[in-house]
């Protein structure tokens, strides 16, 4: 069952409609999707390495736009949206003591969860709800985010063609450690 989602992602990502769904998921997954980006960069990049860096450029503006609505999710709506999301990572009954400390270290959390597969979207709203200021939050968002999206195109960009026939012969245990890293992230944000 996933060879042929891989496959028909694949082929989906040298369609028309390949950009604005890469568009949404980075953007709805800075906020409340559990989802990576990812999992439609790859493909794509893989399947039109000359258009690697503008695929990360749109993965990298929609995720810190998303972000953005994380942060305002957090500052505005915390209490209808965001606690909720939170409960939803088991975050919630952790916050009170989390937001003491989150603002000394916030610029830091901010590039670690942009970069890691721990999920970003709980240090969004995290960030909007504690008040760290909103530049430096935006700062911290886009280098992390544009050196995930960059250098995840990057190397498929230069290792394209190998890194394409690797996944096709191992798609098996790539396909397991994808899994692993996405549930490790959730793991991470629900006992860490």
């Amino acid at each position: 069952m996933l060879r042929r989602l891989y496959d028909w992602t694949l082929s989906f990502a040298d369609t028309r409609y390949a950009l604005a769904a890469l568009a949404v998921v980075a953007f709805v997954e800075s906020s409340v999707f559990p989802i990576p980006p990812d999992v439609l960069l790859i493909p794509m990049v893989l399947a039109a390495r000359n258009r690697a860096w503008f695929f990360a450029t749109v993965c990298t503006v929609f995720s810190v736009a998303g972000g953005c609505l994380g942060y305002y999710i957090g500052a505005e709506l915390f209490e209808q949206v965001g606690q909720p999301v939170l409960d939803f990572y088991h975050k919630g009954e952790h916050f009170a003591a989390f937001s003491e400390r989150f603002n000394a270290y916030g610029p830091w959390v901010v590039l670690f969860a942009g970069v890691t597969p721990f999920p970003y979207k709980v240090i969004t709203i995290t960030s909007g709800a504690t008040g760290l200021d909103f530049w430096v939050f935006l700062t911290a968002s886009t280098v992390a985010r544009a050196l995930r999206f960059f250098l995840v195109a990057g190397l498929l960009w230069y290792f394209g063609p190998v890194i394409r026939t690797f996944i096709d012969r191992y798609f098996g245990w790539v396909a397991t450690a994808a899994i692993i890293l996405l549930f490790g992230g959730f793991y991470a944000v629900k006992y860490l």
